[in-house]
């Protein structure tokens, strides 16, 4: 009777500390729920904005409502179409080449031996993640510059005429994919790296008493582990492909008129239009029109990689 009487009391600690533990969880969960509830759903109240011919002196409810014309007034302009296909087909380039980027990078850092080694490369390699998009500007000007410019001055020195980099458009989409790619690829890098980490190590051995090679490890082992995780997070950056980031775009172009063809893109064209006609209505329904279509693209990629293999499905 005294052993069960034990065992009760034992049972009701263990449900008591399960009970804190789950407070100091839902604690923890307070501050970012609040943040999102905050920044992100609160706000959703001025979607109604891109519905509206809106006045600052009449306020969002008391402007007139006008339906569907702001998003037809977008889709019926000049630019439209131009600014659609630099969005979608430069996004795509930075996916595409993000991915293989990272994933290489995160090899060479599994095949390095020393762990301090590593450590120092992953951190050369994330540093670039953390810098503004203004001083990552000023570095592509301090090798793009048509008078000062380190490459124009390499250029020089043998003999090839220099080259006025914001004035010639069809050099902007490698530039632009060289710069987004050397920010994002550390970070990027680190999350296939971890789910490198998570290989089990006898698969490996049984590849080598086989006689696999590193080519053969790499396209037979590694790569079918990662495929999920590549999976995941590719359709995650398409939700993301009629966005543009604006730093980017904006910043490292120097808003050069002479590369619109090719660099100008939705955020950059709005962030214009909003400064010169202060048109919230506008912005507002093109911010609109980018998040629904970010839900569409996710959902319609989500539904094809769940038809080819459902383990590398989203949801």
């Amino acid at each position: 009777m005294k052993e069960v009487i034990k065992q009760r009391k034992v049972s009701t600690k263990s449900k008591g500390t399960l009970g804190n533990r789950k407070w100091q969880l839902y604690g923890m969960m307070a501050i970012p729920l609040l943040f999102v509830i905050v920044f992100s759903y609160i706000p959703m109240f001025g979607i109604i904005i891109g519905f509206k011919d809106y006045k600052y002196s009449r306020g969002i409810l008391g402007s007139e409502w006008v339906g569907l014309k702001n998003f037809e007034f977008m889709v019926k302009s000049n630019d439209f179409w131009n600014i659609t296909r630099n969005t979608i087909l430069l996004n795509l380039l930075f996916i595409v080449v993000g991915v293989i980027s990272a994933v290489v990078v995160a090899l060479i850092f599994y095949e390095l031996k020393s762990r301090i080694a590593t450590k120092v490369y992953q951190t050369i390699f994330i540093t670039p993640h953390f810098l503004s998009w203004v001083v990552v500007a000023y570095m592509v000007y301090a090798l793009l510059s048509p008078e000062y410019g380190t490459i124009n001055k390499i250029l020089g020195a043998f003999g090839i005429s220099q080259i006025n980099w914001y004035s010639e458009p069809k050099w902007w989409p490698l530039i632009l994919t060289i710069t987004n790619t050397w920010k994002i690829v550390g970070m990027d890098s680190v999350i296939y790296y971890a789910a490198l980490m998570g290989i089990d190590s006898t698969l490996y051995e049984a590849a080598e008493v086989d006689g696999a090679g590193k080519l053969k490890i790499v396209k037979n082992i590694i790569l079918p582990c990662l495929v999920p995780l590549i999976a995941i997070l590719t359709i995650l950056k398409i939700g993301n492909i009629f966005r543009a980031d604006f730093g980017l775009f904006y910043q490292v172009t120097r808003d050069s008129g002479a590369l619109y063809s090719v660099t100008d893109v939705i955020d950059t064209y709005l962030y214009r239009t909003l400064t010169v006609t202060g048109d919230m209505s506008l912005s507002t329904s093109v911010g609109f029109l980018q998040s629904i279509v970010g839900m569409v693209l996710v959902l319609i990629t989500n539904y094809i990689t769940r038809k080819i293999n459902p383990d590398n499905a989203l949801f």
